[in-house]
């Protein structure tokens, strides 16, 4: 198995931790490294920052070198280090050199710099200190107990995808709207209100996701669709097979395309909350939304389809979105307008009662913890 050369990155990779942020960010994700500059300035180190921390948990997870237990080990470890608790040199040279050509070069790079990213984490005050490692607490364990359990049977239900969603993006927008609300206290008052809309927010965009890389999913041995949505309209998961879809796998998702457009019409509602003033923060959301709604029309006009690719967001149709939204991103009606026009032609299925209960401690769905999680699941 190809090994990670340290030695070699050490000798390319910036020294200083603020410059090697910026210079990493768009060689693992170019969508974030287009959303982020819009923030605010107060703003944009900090969301960076949290989210390279949770491209380490999520790389980790995905590396098929290791074992389950290693998984869950390195993940420990890792959480472990972004507190302080384990030396973050000495894990992450234990770690780099093991991860594989299966995970890309920038990413083993970025694993093997984690002492020079967690140089920018300590800059943070102690609330966006904290909103960052529980986010990684809960998105880490979460991840290692789903994937110890998935596989192309699917998840059971559309619950335990709802729980999946929850622990790989919903918690990530809990943690932005934290880091929101410490930027601008004038939000405190709807607090509950943005938690619980922040849930949805990541729901629509993860299941968005999810239905569009289902088939690279599979050619991994995993999947994340529900088999009660399927099966109750005759399909078998196991069974799927990319080009050989038939009319009901068009019907199960048309319904899931349907809830994802219900979470995110959420997420418009949670954009603008947020001041006009913020115009930036608005556009950060707004792009992401914006690209959700077009992948979702792509699917919608290809249920046939064989590959994440077929569905993918063109050049032309993000220039459009880019353009639009800064031209509207200070006017409600004009937003409400334009989200309505773009996602006029998809279906809209119904959410359950659950995702209007206020975001409490005490609720056990879909705010589950992961330690929560591992004593009630149902898969």
């Amino acid at each position: 198995m190809p090994m990670f050369d340290a030695k070699q990155a050490a000798e390319v990779a910036p020294s200083n931790a603020s410059a090697y942020q910026e210079a990493i960010l768009p060689k693992v994700s170019r969508t974030f490294a287009l959303t982020i500059p819009q923030l605010p300035p107060a703003l944009r180190d900090v969301v960076a920052n949290a989210y390279l921390l949770c491209r380490i948990a999520d790389t980790i997870e995905d590396e098929p070198a290791f074992t389950a237990e290693e998984k869950g080990r390195y993940e420990n470890a890792f959480v472990s280090a972004v507190t302080g608790h384990v030396d973050a040199r000495g894990f992450a040279a234990d770690i780099a050199p093991r991860l594989s050509n299966a995970t890309s070069e920038s990413e083993r790079d970025l694993v093997f710099r984690l002492p020079l990213v967690l140089e920018v984490t300590d800059t943070f005050n102690p609330t966006q200190h904290e909103a960052i490692v529980e986010c990684l607490r809960v998105m880490s364990q979460g991840m290692h107990d789903f994937q110890r359990v998935v596989g192309p049977q699917g998840l059971e239900t559309l619950r335990d995808m709802d729980r999946y969603c929850y622990h790989v993006a919903g918690v990530v927008g809990e943690m932005l709207t934290k880091l929101l609300i410490d930027f601008e206290p004038e939000l405190v008052p709807q607090t509950r209100t943005l938690m619980r809309l922040a849930i949805s927010f990541g729901q629509g965009l993860q299941m968005t996701n999810i239905l569009k890389d289902q088939w690279e999913d599979r050619s991994h041995g995993v999947c994340w669709l529900p088999r009660d949505v399927f099966a109750r309209h005759g399909v078998e998961l196991r069974d799927l097979t990319a080009g050989q879809q038939d009319a009901r796998y068009a019907n199960a998702m048309i319904e899931l395309i349907g809830v994802a457009h219900s979470h995110l019409c959420r997420a418009v509602e949670y954009t603008l909350l947020v001041p006009a003033r913020h115009a930036g923060f608005r556009r950060f959301c707004l792009w992401s939304i914006g690209l959700a709604v077009l992948t979702l029309r792509n699917l919608q006009d290809r249920l046939d389809f064989s590959s994440g690719t077929e569905v993918k967001v063109s050049r032309a149709a993000v220039a459009q979105t880019i353009g639009l939204t800064r031209l509207s991103d200070k006017y409600d009606p004009a937003v409400r307008f334009l989200f309505g026009a773009a996602a006029r032609k998809l279906p809209l299925t119904p959410l359950g009662p659950e995702w209007d209960v206020p975001q409490a401690r005490n609720v056990a769905w879909p705010w589950r913890r992961a330690s929560d999680f591992k004593n009630a699941r149902s898969l």
